[in-house]
């Protein structure tokens, strides 16, 4: 319904921003990450997605539309409803979860406030299905998919010779470019030894 609201910061709170826009206050509940970039009285552009159930519509609002879309795809796994969703995008980057789903590290989800170990093995195995639908599917992602692949073998690579899958997926993402995986693993544990 609504794509993104531009307009002034009026409010940014703990759990959510208004965006003031035409003369309308929009109350959107938005991640720590998000609201992080937010000042009051400072013009922001966020993407939207619009949340009905039971009778009730929440404005969800999002930096960018990695973070919008990784929400959307956290909503589709059972059990895991907008809260929990924003909680998850409030510790972790998109990538983080991206990463986290391909390498299937549920230790991931362990700073995540409302998520057990039960819930972030069901994330990891209906995400991970859909990931390999859209990828058969063909997409018009296919060198984004490459270096997805990548930079999954390569967390997979060090999280093998000892490093918790968190750091080893926040050293990965931070190599900004490498040919092949054997470039990541060096230049992420390059990283480490800083």
């Amino acid at each position: 319904m609504y794509a993104y609201i531009r307009g002034t910061a009026a409010e940014v709170l703990p759990d959510r921003a208004v965006l003031e826009a035409a003369g309308v206050g929009y109350e959107l509940l938005c991640s720590s990450q998000t609201l992080k970039r937010l000042a009051a009285g400072r013009e922001a552009k966020l993407y939207t997605h619009l949340y009905l159930a039971d009778g009730v519509m929440a404005l969800y609002g999002f930096f960018d539309t990695a973070e919008r879309d990784m929400f959307r795809r956290l909503l589709g796994v059972t059990r895991v409803g907008p809260k929990l969703a924003l909680a998850v995008l409030s510790q972790l980057s998109p990538q983080d979860v991206a990463i986290a789903i391909v390498t299937e590290n549920a230790a991931a989800f362990d700073r995540v406030p409302g998520m057990g170990r039960k819930t972030a093995q069901r994330l990891l195995l209906e995400l991970k299905e859909r990931v390999q639908t859209e990828e058969m599917r063909g997409g018009g992602e296919a060198p984004a998919a490459q270096t997805q692949d990548l930079r999954a073998e390569a967390v997979a690579a060090l999280v093998s010779l000892g490093y918790d899958g968190l750091s080893a997926s926040r050293a990965v993402t931070a190599v900004e470019d490498a040919a092949s995986v054997e470039e990541l693993i060096k230049k992420a544990l390059r990283a480490f030894a800083k």
